[in-house]
């Protein structure tokens, strides 16, 4: 007689594992459905030079993006995705883009232009002092 698991303990084991996982990937968000972020209160982000009008800059350490929808006009979103937590790759066409499954986001709001994403990028307060967006 032998003591080796089952079909069924091994698909249990497996998905008790793959649950775990899940819930830790899901870690990243608080209660409010926001990123965390790894930019504190007070940074210095970006200069208002370094993004374009109609346009917007990934800060990948920081994992923040900020836009200008129009000109002197600047807003800030986490720039990980809300679909599966991959940071956005680039902004063009008016939309914040997620190079992992083709989530887009509009740069004025951070609604979702294109799923898969269902949920907006959660928006940043940041403030414009000269030259220079700062987290606040």
């Amino acid at each position: 007689m032998s003591n080796r698991p089952t079909r069924r303990t091994i698909l249990i084991a497996t998905g008790a594992t793959g649950a775990a996982a899940l819930v830790a990937g899901c870690g990243e968000y608080d209660d409010k459905g926001e990123s965390s972020s790894n930019a504190s209160p007070g940074q210095e982000l970006t200069t208002t030079a370094d993004v374009p009008v109609g346009g917007g800059t990934i800060l990948k350490d920081e994992e923040v993006v900020v836009t200008q929808p129009k000109a002197g006009e600047f807003k800030a979103f986490s720039a990980i995705c809300t679909h599966q937590q991959c940071t956005v790759g680039s902004v063009s066409g008016g939309t914040i883009n997620c190079p992992c499954h083709g989530s887009k986001f509009d740069i004025t709001d951070g609604s979702v232009a294109n799923p898969p994403a269902t949920r907006p990028l959660p928006e940043k307060k940041i403030t414009v002092e000269g030259n220079s967006i700062r987290l606040v």
